[in-house]
């Protein structure tokens, strides 16, 4: 695990500032007749503009399906990794989650949002808070004197106790100058073990840079892959959510790296 200095943690700020200036111009463009190619291609013009690369875009390398995208986009019941499309197209209620991944100068910056498509229904606007606020939970529990562990309890915690549930297949995890970087930060931790087979828990110091990732389920937990090797949906069709921030341990609050 690489602990990061204070100049690589100011560049991976850097590299978070230009994802949040594509997710407000993406969010600017959220409306019925926009197609997620659309979406696609002011994330890819953004990132150009800042002399930046897509962190997505050919993913993994020496893949036999790489990743064809600059930014994931799912609509409704996908839940991530979705592939933009110009056939996809947005209608009014619909929800979609966009995740942008950049590198600037060596170093990554990553987050996603969800958001409603002009008027949404009540159901699918109090999925998109208590999943944004479980992101949030997440941040608040992840500081020196606490494990990653707590963090992902405190994540669970929430989302369970406001009748949702959270994926166990896919998690955050450490960020820097690769996309996924050790160590693991799932959305779920046993409450009765100290570890999870193939999961460890880690002290958080000062220095630890992550990707947090709550991915939120209106059913249950239980997801599948589509035929195009990239888009997960969950397994009963129910509607879903994911909110990602990429944040820096302190030695007091959390540092979020992909804030404007």
């Amino acid at each position: 695990m690489h602990y990061k200095t204070d100049d690589e943690i100011k560049i991976m700020r850097e590299a978070g500032r230009i994802v949040a200036k594509i997710h407000d111009a993406m969010r600017d463009a959220i409306r019925p007749g926009v197609s997620t190619w659309d979406l696609d291609q002011i994330a890819a013009r953004i990132i150009d503009q800042h002399g930046a690369t897509a962190a997505f875009l050919g993913y993994p390398p020496g893949s036999p399906h790489p990743f064809p995208a600059t930014i994931t986009a799912c609509i409704n019941e996908e839940l991530v990794h979705g592939i933009p499309s110009k056939d996809r197209i947005l209608e009014e209620g619909d929800i979609i989650s966009l995740d942008v991944g950049v590198f600037h100068e060596g170093y990554v910056g990553d987050a996603a949002f969800t958001a409603g498509v002009g008027k949404i229904s009540v159901e699918a606007q109090r999925l998109l808070e208590v999943t944004e606020r479980s992101l949030y939970v997440g941040i608040e529990a992840a500081v020196v004197g606490n494990e990653t562990a707590d963090v992902s309890r405190a994540i669970q915690d929430y989302v369970e106790g406001e009748g949702y549930s959270v994926v166990r297949e896919y998690t955050g995890h450490g960020v820097g100058t690769q996309m996924h970087e050790p160590p693991q930060v799932p959305n779920w931790w046993p409450a009765k073990r100290p570890r999870m087979r193939g999961f460890k828990s880690y002290p958080l110091r000062p220095g630890m840079t992550f990707a947090l990732e709550p991915m939120v389920n209106a059913g249950g937990p239980e997801t599948r892959l589509l035929d195009d090797h990239w888009t997960v949906v969950p397994a009963d069709g129910s509607l879903c959510a994911h909110f990602v921030h990429s944040i820096a341990i302190t030695d007091g609050e959390p540092l979020i790296l992909t804030l404007p």
